[in-house]
């Protein structure tokens, strides 16, 4: 807990490996509830990131010390995690209130641990915060909706699609919010590096070593928003299917979620087919209520690719053409590529063109 609470400062001073090299070999079995746990992959997963990545894309360490992989192995075992920082650990168990009593809006919130991107990077994560919010409604309708269903009761499905709708558009809205608060320049040249990982990412072509746990390098991909569940549950309820190379990809995302989450996909997955049923029922209602849910996804879509575009593809040329500046040398080897290790616009589209074909005909 020392180091991570001082991590963007021992990053920036490049004394995080001395630091840790120091560490004492830590035993999980003093780690009794799942929160102790969840905290600890937190803290290791963030540590880790800084000490691979603190002298940047050109020089990534290797292998990581016996005193951070054993530990850091043992509670990704325990709670069916991978051993890298995910979606889980920067966003969901990363943010606290400062108010319990008052709302939870941006300037109520703050995270709990942090890398080098200042203000920026805490922008970024508690905006993804606020989106993940913003889903909560649509997941509780997504239930609603598959026990409609069930129970064939078409007014309450009506309702759990509406309710679908206006969240999609809750979440687009709310992504707008990083224009506020992240700087296009200090993401891509500052924090994009602590999110990537060693899985399709050309600076670290073999993967990473992790000492006392494989003698061979193993390979595992960065933070990527694939990793959230929400889409992913909206995807499977709405039956959009998408091509083979980006599903391969958004299946392989799905070993980097809390088990219970990855659970829940399946279990929309499992459940009778929304399209099937709307497509049965001749209800003119019910098929325009789909259709809106998911245009208000492609847009969804659609915006983030402009998001995208933004802080990947504009900022990269930006830093090409910058000639010496108090920012550090941009990552080259990621440059086209998303911090999931995905080329990051040809998958955004292609998500989002599946998503337009999933719209129904409308009967004449």
């Amino acid at each position: 807990m020392e180091i991570a609470n001082k991590l963007p400062h021992l990053i920036e001073s490049h004394q995080l490996r001395a630091h840790v090299n120091k560490m004492p070999l830590l035993n999980c079995e003093f780690l009794k509830s799942h929160r102790e746990q969840r905290l600890a992959h937190v803290v290791l997963s963030f540590i880790t990131m800084g000490y691979i990545w603190q002298e940047g894309e050109t020089q990534p360490e290797q292998v990581l010390p016996r005193n951070l992989a054993l530990p850091f192995v043992e509670v990704s075992r325990k709670l069916g995690l991978p051993p890298i920082l995910v979606h889980t650990d920067l966003v969901l168990t990363n943010w606290t209130t400062k108010d319990p009593e008052r709302l939870l809006d941006i300037g109520n919130l703050d995270i709990l641990f942090s890398f080098p991107g200042g203000e920026s990077l805490r922008g970024f994560i508690l905006v993804t915060v606020l989106v993940e919010k913003a889903a909560v409604p649509g997941i509780k309708a997504l239930v609603q909706g598959v026990n409609a269903i069930l129970q064939a009761s078409q007014d309450s499905l009506l309702q759990a699609l509406e309710q679908l709708r206006l969240s999609i558009q809750d979440i687009t809205r709310t992504l707008g919010q990083m224009h506020d608060y992240v700087d296009p320049d200090i993401f891509y040249a500052v924090i994009r590096i602590f999110l990537s990982g060693w899985q399709d990412n050309p600076a670290m072509p073999v993967g990473l070593i992790y000492e006392g746990v494989s003698s061979e390098p193993l390979k595992y991909s960065g933070g990527s928003a694939a990793q959230s569940t929400v889409l992913h549950a909206f995807d499977e309820f709405l039956g959009v299917r998408h091509s083979k190379e980006s599903g391969d990809f958004l299946l392989r995302m799905r070993d980097y979620m809390p088990p219970s989450h990855k659970a829940f996909i399946e279990e929309v997955q499992a459940a009778p087919s929304l399209r099937h049923h709307v497509l049965s029922s001749g209800n003119g209602q019910l098929l325009t209520a789909y259709n809106q849910c998911v245009e208000a996804l492609a847009e969804l879509r659609s915006y983030h690719i402009t998001v995208v575009t933004k802080y990947l593809v504009t900022a990269a040329a930006k830093a090409k053409s910058r000639k010496p500046s108090h920012l550090p040398e941009a990552p080259q080897a990621l440059e086209e590529r998303g911090t999931g290790g995905t080329a990051v616009l040809n998958f955004l589209k292609s998500v989002r063109n599946k998503t337009l074909e999933s719209i129904l005909p409308q009967r004449g």
